[in-house]
């Protein structure tokens, strides 16, 4: 998928496809289209957004790519999201894979660590995701 970005450039997304597990871990879904009118983003600086690991997206079905609604707080990415999904995408996960990770409940937290990140303690979250690289 092409679409035009800030530099004249163009930005090509591979997006992979959900599977039905996780699906249902995330619950609302908004499709890519969505979250770059809520960022107030063209659609091209959304997509850079996910190539850059700022958010992660993934095909459901057919259409565009789709993004977890909790990603987002009011006009902005949840603060701690960014960091965290890079520190997944260096340690081998791919899209599914830490969508996967950041819903699944952890009792140590208590709550998935999406929760955690949405209570303010992405800094614990972060630490957590940089040990599994080790």
């Amino acid at each position: 998928m092409a679409g035009a970005c800030g530099n004249g450039g163009f930005v090509t997304l591979t997006v992979a496809q959900i599977d039905r597990e996780t699906d249902h871990l995330v619950g609302e879904w908004l499709p890519l289209s969505t979250v770059a009118k809520k960022l107030g983003l063209s659609i091209g600086r959304a997509k850079q957004l996910i190539k850059d690991k700022k958010l992660v997206g993934v095909r459901r079905g057919g259409g565009e790519p789709q993004i977890p609604a909790v990603f987002l707080a009011g006009d902005d990415v949840i603060k701690g999201l960014p960091g965290t999904l890079t520190v997944l995408a260096d340690a081998g996960y791919g899209e599914v894979e830490s969508i996967r990770w950041l819903f699944t409940s952890d009792d140590s937290l208590p709550g998935a660590p999406i929760d955690a990140i949405v209570a303010g303690r992405h800094t614990e979250v972060k630490r957590r995701a940089q040990a599994l690289g080790f």
